[in-house]
């Protein structure tokens, strides 16, 4: 059955929920889009790669980029006492330990030259969070805008800091289209936490024809093939709605876990 919610659902947001629901639905995507425009184009899920490097014992975060390793050798006080070190192995320290964290996106490219046409983004907290993981997120965002590329970003969080697209409007959520013979006016969607989500384009070479996605319907998909309904309501959105919304959600959260009448 389908999600409950008449457009996002808040309860798929929640930190230990949404990497599962994000590479779902990057999945469904990617699987209605290459529908669309095959055999011209081939969709691709790619991944930005983040190294993160353990937290040291005082708890403070420590930088990648450090050298590999690092050679520890007693000095010799003597030509014979050198050449004695020599001939055994030298002590050596492990590189800093670090954990990679991955984020998926679509890449449409071109199916003779793989010329990268249109990339298209769904959004994670990591993106949205000051730090470097945003940082460098935003340095290939700024990147992607100025090659001759098409940019497709979905935002279905309504935590932390959106893009720095110029003159938003408030919403709960947002999707932006940039086409490249646009640039810089931008194609934007505000979303409020009740609105169904809409149907999008995704441009590709200029002149063509722009198919359509349905974000609501996929996300309905996404919902059902997963057995959201068997778990998710078990803990509150995150983050929290306000008042009015809150309620409203619960509402919705009950009927979608109430027992089905007995016949």
């Amino acid at each position: 059955m389908p999600s409950p919610f008449p457009g996002m659902n808040p309860y798929l947001e929640r930190h230990n929920m949404w990497a599962d629901f994000h590479d779902a639905y990057l999945v469904e995507l990617r699987n209605a889009l290459i529908r669309l425009v095959r055999p011209n184009y081939i969709v691709k899920i790619e991944e930005y790669i983040y190294l993160h490097e353990i937290d040291d014992e005082d708890g403070h975060r420590q930088r990648v980029g450090r050298p590999d390793v690092g050679v520890m050798a007693n000095r010799a006080s003597s030509a014979a006492e050198a050449i004695a070190v020599m001939e055994g192995p030298a002590a050596v320290e492990t590189p800093p330990e670090v954990e990679l964290f991955r984020i998926s996106y679509l890449e449409v490219r071109d199916r003779d030259d793989r010329t990268l046409v249109t990339a298209i983004e769904l959004l994670s907290p990591s993106n949205k969070t000051n730090g470097e993981d945003r940082e460098q997120h935003q340095f290939k965002w700024r990147r992607l805008l100025a090659s001759p590329a098409n940019l497709v970003e979905i935002d279905l969080l309504r935590g932390g800091e959106r893009m720095p697209w110029v003159d938003l409007p408030a919403c709960d959520y947002c999707v932006a289209v940039s086409r490249r013979i646009s640039r810089p006016r931008v194609a934007f969607w505000p979303i409020a936490l009740r609105d169904r989500l809409p149907v999008i384009p995704i441009p590709l070479r200029p002149g063509e024809p722009e198919p359509t996605l349905d974000l609501q319907a996929l996300l309905h998909k996404v919902y059902d093939d997963a057995g959201y309904a068997d778990y998710i309501y078990r803990a509150l959105p995150e983050p929290r709605l306000p008042p009015p919304d809150d309620a409203w959600a619960a509402d919705i959260a009950r009927a979608a876990t109430a027992p089905a009448p007995r016949p």
